[in-house]
């Protein structure tokens, strides 16, 4: 089996056992095709963390398979997937936590909202999906909350002796006073898709529909920090100060939400979204852009 070479490198690097499951991923989908009676396309998706193919039933109906290391991060996903069920997410078919494997619907043309090319217009239906998603949690789920993630900085700290490494020290300290702050003040939780950004938000018919949900619980305001960090091309663009107040201009007036708490939400989650990179076995060029865009935050008022 033909595998890219920065998935096999994020599999391994990413999971125990990643590289076992490499090894038996042409007898889990040929498994699938049996337990489902559907047929495997080859694939032409970009792979990270998952194998996700084009597949067809028995029916004719075309689906898109997606098989992973099982692991809690997959689980919470399944989960939120139910929950939205179709509303303003892409809708789960079926699903095995223990063999890591999700069925789910293809959505047509399946654009990426990056083909939009006016970015005000781009940031508009990324605020109506939001506010599509967003959902009372159930009275016992096992979501992460945003606290929860937040803890990830206190590793960083923990591994470069208390120092902040290569990370800037004030950025890191403004980092970890907001989600003190911004945690303590926090409205209701409700499920929040916790990585919602322009790859994971596709065109389906006349409308745009969610992918790839984490499932996390959080207050609404949290949502908008993985939009202001993409699409990639964003880093590249001298205008990125601009560019970034503008969006949080939308933001504030679509959401209607307080401004200065979009931009600190954003702050805060850059720089654990650039820790994350660094756990990740990322090399500076994979997080450095997002702490750019941390002190982009930082200097917005």
């Amino acid at each position: 089996m033909n595998l890219p070479a920065h998935f096999i490198k994020t599999v391994t690097s990413t999971f125990p056992g990643g590289a076992e499951w490499l090894e038996n991923l042409p007898g889990l989908l040929a498994a699938c095709e049996r337990r489902w009676d559907l047929t495997v396309r080859p694939t032409n998706f970009t792979l990270s963390y998952n194998y996700v193919t084009p597949a067809t039933l028995a029916d004719g109906t075309e689906i898109v398979l997606k098989v992973g290391v099982p692991n809690r991060e997959q689980n919470t996903e399944i989960a939120a997937l139910r929950l939205y069920d179709g509303r303003g997410c892409v809708r789960l078919l079926d699903a095995d936590t223990e063999q890591g494997v999700l069925l789910l619907e293809r959505l047509h043309p399946g654009e990426m909202l990056t083909t939009i090319t006016d970015d005000d217009e781009a940031t508009r239906l990324a605020a109506l999906a939001m506010q599509t998603l967003w959902r009372p949690l159930p009275v016992a789920h096992n979501f992460p909350s945003v606290a929860n993630w937040a803890a990830g900085l206190v590793k960083l700290r923990e591994e470069f002796g208390g120092g902040t490494g290569p990370y800037d020290k004030k950025l890191v300290e403004t980092a970890v006073f907001l989600f003190t702050d911004l945690l303590a003040s926090s409205e209701t939780p409700v499920l929040l898709h916790g990585d919602l950004h322009h790859y994971n938000i596709l065109s389906a018919g006349d409308s745009w529909k969610a992918i790839d949900p984490k499932g996390v619980a959080g207050e609404p305001a949290y949502e908008v920090g993985a939009l202001l960090r993409n699409p990639f091309t964003l880093f590249d663009e001298p205008e990125i100060k601009r560019i970034t107040a503008r969006r949080l201009d939308i933001l504030a007036e679509t959401l209607e939400m307080d401004r200065k708490r979009l931009r600190q939400w954003s702050l805060a989650q850059a720089v654990l979204s650039a820790w994350w990179s660094y756990e990740d076995g990322g090399d500076p060029g994979d997080w450095e852009p997002t702490m750019r865009l941390a002190g982009v935050l930082a200097e917005l008022k």
